[in-house]
């Protein structure tokens, strides 16, 4: 999981990628590929 500034981008690269909030974090999460996770912070 990659922990980066700006979710926009993370969430563009690929289409199955979705915004999710858990526990006050933003995270990117992606069912098909799970290369694409990403959490803000």
């Amino acid at each position: 999981m990659k922990i980066v500034n700006s979710l926009k981008t993370v969430k563009n690269r690929h289409k199955d990628s979705r915004l999710v909030r858990r526990r006050g974090r933003i995270y990117v999460i992606n069912r098909r590929n799970p290369r694409f996770k990403a959490r803000q912070g």
